[in-house]
């Protein structure tokens, strides 16, 4: 009875071949992880040698997170009903050709198109990769252990990608944070054909070809019009006009979802509390972090003329913070609740963003201050992340967690697209006058900073907004830790 009792109560174990796809899997999200951030460092060398000007560079960014964010819903949806890992493995095709597109590039437009391909790799890849993981895995404490191993390493990566992008930067070429996909991209795909077993949803679910082409459009046209702020003014028709198209498109978009039979993202739960003010709190800590870390990008080599090594190397005590806010994160959540940790997390973030509002041109005392703020603004970042994914998916029905969960996904993607243009073009406004599209350190220092304050002020904003009318209250300690199990640390 004893021995019946102990072979019954023992935890599940993974087979050779589950862990054999699982490395797979969690490979390729690391190696997307990776590519969202690894050419953060090598942005000022990437102007200087294909001829970006400062108020273009941040679409190396943007062109990448835009098509990432515009079309994962819509391929989530195609793998659904054509296949996942046949989609799966076309987009580490893809992955490996615009790579090497991006590394030969000799021009603006020919990195734009790379970076276009990479984010569509990127929209392909990830909700079919996601979606193998859960089909490969069982409900219960297999899938959590994978789900959790993965969220670790997209925080991971992220950090990585800084690192190891100024490590290739300054020791070969900026190129080769492009060429160094290629043969893991083809080691990834060979694997993932032997490996993965095909997936398809047994309920062959309509595609929603209205709600991508407004999402998507709606996208394009706002971050273009951000970036017409920073060429022609807030005032001028360009901006007007493109503004203007954005918010009738995603009100379209919005219209659509709440009427769609199969909604690309599930907009009708935005009826609970928690999961209207969870998915701000969650738009909020992404987008705005996204549009630090450029910033804090341009000032540490156009104003402190570090390398692109040493920015990478400063980037990691982001990611050591950002580690330990996901290690603490539930036994945080377990003492403050959810809302309170969100509240806390987005707090420490924007505090320790609008402090670089002060930084100078003195080394010693500038690189000191942004190895301190980005540690503790890194743990702030990740707590927001895991207690905004808790709270968007509680009080709710059980039948709606699944769409909980699907916009909770889609606030993440969108607020990596629309943080960069966003605080790029607040500082674009104290650059002052340009020279062949280059500001002076001075020019980069002032609008720099500047947005380093808005930055803060916006995230801090959201924060008392959520503390005042955030009312639902989430899940007891215990289910806080399961639930922080299956979100990104």
């Amino acid at each position: 009875m004893a021995n019946t009792f102990a072979t019954a109560a023992a935890p599940p174990r993974m087979t050779a071949r589950q862990r054999a796809t699982l490395v797979v899997l969690l490979g390729a999200q690391f190696m997307f992880a990776v590519d969202f951030s690894i050419l953060t460092v090598a942005l000022p060398e990437i102007q200087g040698d294909l001829g970006f000007g400062i108020d273009s560079l941040q679409w190396v960014v943007t062109a990448f997170a835009l098509t990432a964010a515009g079309f994962m819903l819509l391929f989530g949806r195609i793998g659904d009903l054509f296949g996942r890992k046949r989609l799966f493995l076309f987009g580490m095709l893809m992955l490996t050709v615009s790579s090497l597109v991006g590394g030969l590039a000799t021009s603006p437009e020919m990195m734009i198109i790379a970076r276009t391909a990479q984010g569509l790799a990127t929209a392909i890849v990830t909700p079919s990769g996601m979606a193998l993981i859960t089909t490969s895995f069982p409900e219960g404490p297999l899938r959590n252990r994978a789900l959790g191993l993965n969220g670790a390493l997209l925080s991971l990566g992220f950090a990585v990608g800084a690192v190891l992008g100024g490590v290739l930067t300054d020791l070969l070429s900026w190129r080769w944070n492009f060429l160094i996909n290629i043969p893991v991209g083809i080691v990834l795909f060979v694997a993932a054909l032997g490996l993965i077993t095909e997936s398809r949803s047994p309920n062959r679910p309509k595609l929603d070809v209205p709600g991508a082409i407004t999402v998507t459009l709606g996208l394009l046209a706002l971050v273009f019009g951000l970036t017409g702020a920073e060429r022609a003014g807030w005032s001028s028709p360009e901006t007007l006009v493109s503004l203007g198209a954005a918010i009738v498109l995603l009100v379209s978009f919005y219209l659509i979802e709440l009427k769609s039979s199969a909604p690309l993202a599930p907009v009708s739960v935005l009826h609970s509390n928690s999961v209207r003010w969870g998915n701000l709190g969650g738009l909020l800590t992404f987008s705005m972090e996204s549009g630090m870390a450029f910033l804090l990008t341009l000032y540490m080599q156009q104003v402190l003329d570090l390398s692109p090594f040493q920015a990478g190397l400063m980037f990691g005590f982001l990611g050591t913070g950002a580690f330990l806010g996901g290690s603490l994160s539930s036994k945080v959540i377990g003492r403050l609740g959810a809302k309170n940790t969100l509240v806390l997390g987005l707090v420490v973030q924007a505090v320790n963003t609008g402090v670089l509002f002060w930084l100078g041109q003195e080394m010693t005392v500038s690189v000191a201050v942004v190895l301190l703020t980005t540690f503790v603004g890194g743990f702030g970042h990740v707590l927001a992340i895991v207690s905004y994914t808790v709270v968007s998916t509680s009080g709710i029905s059980d039948d709606e967690q699944g769409l909980a969960t699907g916009l909770a996904t889609m606030t993440q993607q969108i607020g990596f697209t629309l943080g960069t243009p966003v605080v790029s073009a607040i500082a674009a406004t104290q650059y002052g006058e340009l020279h062949d599209g280059v500001a002076t350190p001075a020019g980069v220092l002032s609008g720099t900073t500047f947005g380093f304050l808005v930055d803060g002020l916006i995230i801090l904003a959201g924060a008392v907004l959520i503390a005042i009318f955030l009312r639902t209250a989430v899940a007891p300690a215990l289910g806080a830790r399961e639930a922080t199990e299956n979100v990104s640390a």
